[in-house]
This record gives C-alpha cells, sequence and structure tokens, in this order.
C-alpha cells in the first residue's frame, strides 16, 4: 500500500504544491490571538501569614462580570492586584498581555475604588480635572474629557459645588466620572452602587451596559446582589481566597448537584408534614413557618440536597399521603443562595 504523503506534488520551493513555502512572503501565518483583556495565572498573595488570595486563575475579555463574596473572602485583594496596586506574591497578573504592576497595563485601567480619598475643598470639576492632568493630559485637553466624563455620569450640573457638601451618591458618581477620563479598556469598579439612590442605580446600570456594548471589560464588585444580578448574569464568586465559581448563575448551580435548595411548601397540618419530610433522604433540614399573630403556622421551608431527586420525592409522597398541598415554590434563585453555599453561611456579606 502506498503512503499517502506520495501523491503530494512538491513545488519549486520543495513544499507541496499550492502551500507556499515557509520563508516566502506569502507563507501562510496563523493569526495571534488578542491576550485577554485580565488574566490572573495562579495568583497568590500573602500578607505576612495570612493568605489573602490562594492560586486564583481568571480570564476576562470583555461584557460585564460581578464579583461577590463574604468580607474577607478576598475581593479587594484581587481588585488591587488587578489595577496594579498590587503585586502577586506567586503567579501573575497581566492586561492585554503586560504585568499589571507595568505602567503601560495601568494606562488600560480604570478604577473606582470603594473608599473617598478627596481633596475636601475642591469642587467635583476641580477634582476630576485634576486627575486628568495627572493622566498627562494638557488643560485644554484635560478639560475637554473633564466635561465629557462629568456627563457621562450625570454630575455636569452638580460639579461646581465643594467636594465636602457632597452626597454619597454623588461622591460616587465623581468616582466613576475619573475612572472614565483616559476611556479605559478595562473597569474595575469596587462597590460602585453604594449610595445611589434607585433612579441614579438604574441610570448607572444603563451606563455600564452602554460601556460593555461599546467593547469595554467591566468587573464590578458589589454587595448589591439584586442589582447586580440585574446587569449580569456573570459572575465571579470568591470565597477564602479562592474562586469558587465562575459562570452563569445557572451554570454555577448546576456544578454543584449537593447543592442544598431551600423551598417552601404550604400544606395543611405542618407540623405532621414535617415529620415526614425529614424521613425524605436529601431532605437537611425542615423549619415550621409561623407568621406572628397567626396561630396556625403558615407551612414549611424545607432544605434539601439534589434538587431533581428531592422534587421527585416529594411528588410521590404528596400521592401517597394525599397532602393537600397549595403551594411549593424555590426560595433562594438567586445570588444570595449560590454565596451562601460556597462560604457556608447566610451569603449576606
Amino acid at each position: 500500500m502506498r503512503n499517502a504523503e506520495s501523491h503530494a506534488h512538491p513545488g519549486a520551493s520543495g513544499a507541496p504544491a499550492g502551500i507556499p513555502a515557509a520563508g516566502s512572503r506569502a507563507a501562510f501565518r496563523a493569526p495571534h490571538p488578542a491576550p485577554p483583556l485580565l488574566l490572573f495565572e495562579h495568583a497568590s498573595k500573602w500578607y505576612g501569614n495570612v493568605l489573602a488570595l490562594n492560586q486564583v486563575t481568571l480570564e476576562l475579555t470583555g461584557g460585564i462580570t460581578g464579583l461577590v463574596g463574604a468580607n474577607g473572602a478576598g475581593k479587594s485583594t484581587l481588585l488591587r492586584m488587578a489595577t496594579g496596586q498590587l503585586k502577586p506574591t506567586l503567579g501573575r497578573v497581566s492586561v492585554r498581555g503586560v504585568d499589571a504592576w507595568d505602567w503601560r497595563a495601568r494606562r488600560l485601567v480604570g478604577y473606582c475604588p470603594d473608599v473617598d480619598a478627596f481633596y475636601e475643598d475642591l469642587s467635583g470639576r476641580a477634582f476630576v480635572s485634576l486627575m486628568a492632568r495627572l493622566c498627562g493630559y494638557d488643560r485644554r485637553e484635560a478639560a475637554r474629557r473633564t466635561d465629557a466624563a462629568l456627563d457621562r455620569v450625570g454630575m455636569t450640573g452638580r460639579a461646581d459645588r465643594k467636594l465636602q457638601g457632597y452626597s454619597k451618591g454623588m461622591r460616587q458618581r465623581i468616582k466613576l466620572a475619573q475612572a472614565l477620563l483616559h476611556d479605559p479598556d478595562l473597569l474595575v469598579l469596587d462597590e460602585p452602587l453604594a449610595g445611589i439612590d434607585p433612579i441614579g442605580r438604574r441610570e448607572l446600570l444603563d451606563l455600564f451596559r452602554a460601556l460593555a456594548a461599546q467593547g469595554k471589560c467591566l468587573l464590578v464588585s458589589s454587595h448589591e446582589l439584586e442589582a447586580l444580578e440585574k446587569l449580569t448574569n456573570h459572575v465571579v464568586v470568591m470565597a477564602r481566597g479562592r474562586v469558587a465559581g465562575v459562570g452563569t448563575l445557572q451554570q454555577i448551580r448546576d456544578l454543584l448537584d449537593d447543592h442544598p435548595l431551600a423551598v417552601r411548601v404550604d400544606v395543611d397540618r405542618p407540623r405532621a408534614v414535617a415529620r415526614l419530610l425529614l424521613d425524605l433522604p436529601d431532605v437537611i433540614a425542615v423549619e415550621v413557618d409561623a407568621p406572628a399573630g397567626d396561630a396556625v403556622p403558615a407551612g414549611l421551608v424545607v432544605k434539601a440536597r439534589n434538587p431533581k431527586r428531592f422534587f421527585a420525592h416529594l411528588g410521590r409522597l404528596i400521592v401517597e399521603e394525599q397532602l393537600d398541598v397549595r403551594r411549593v415554590e424555590p426560595l433562594d434563585e438567586s445570588a444570595h443562595a449560590i454565596l451562601g453555599y460556597l462560604l457556608g453561611g447566610s451569603g449576606r456579606t
């Protein structure tokens, strides 16, 4: 049997016909994919004997990603490493392939911190303009960028008041304005919705979506989980210095085969039914829910593993015992529940 390679007819260069020689200008070169906008590669950070970040690997290429976790989970350390404020003890953090500590990487990043560090006697406009000058822009360009950033965050009409008289929400907007001055590819926002009223929150959520639609990458850390869920379904969950889960809320849930699900069951004779439910193999706990002022318990809250199997067992129990069930409702289809499970607590941060 002849070798298949014998059918290839070499051209003048010795390469098979129809394929340019490696040394020719027409030689095919596979395009190099652009490096991720933000990349953590096995990054760890020690503070003395305390391990704050433990072997974190994370890649962001665009869109909006939420960052959630309890206090002490490592969120702040991760954000400071992403913005080049901290170096990893081990591993690497890069922005577009450049070490995050490098000044060239910092020019690609806009940062809105959770703490206030203002010159209180300055007006909002003067502060943002000062930040623009520190970015290296001349007076004219700094003024232009300041006006554009203030307009974008809805502060044009209030920008000439002194910062010391600003509300929490106004301060948040000014911090966001300075983060947008240099039109960065990556925006790192730490609690950007804190102190914002409902109308302002909706405006900022619309702004974040518009920035993502323009190709920006946003990493948004927030305790406002309900608002975060309205902004993005893609989350990074941190727990004890590690990334405990990345993906959509449903993807994270699907990965947790034994994720405890909380289900409300409204049924007659709740105390008797509670005893029956505790005999089911996947039930962890049952609480009888009795609203204040009502002598008759309204129903049960059941915590169970393996939702599919639990609901199958519950269905059989209802039929076999002829239970009068008025409602069955999962209670935790939100980031609170997933976060609470991963942290081994309530999920409230």
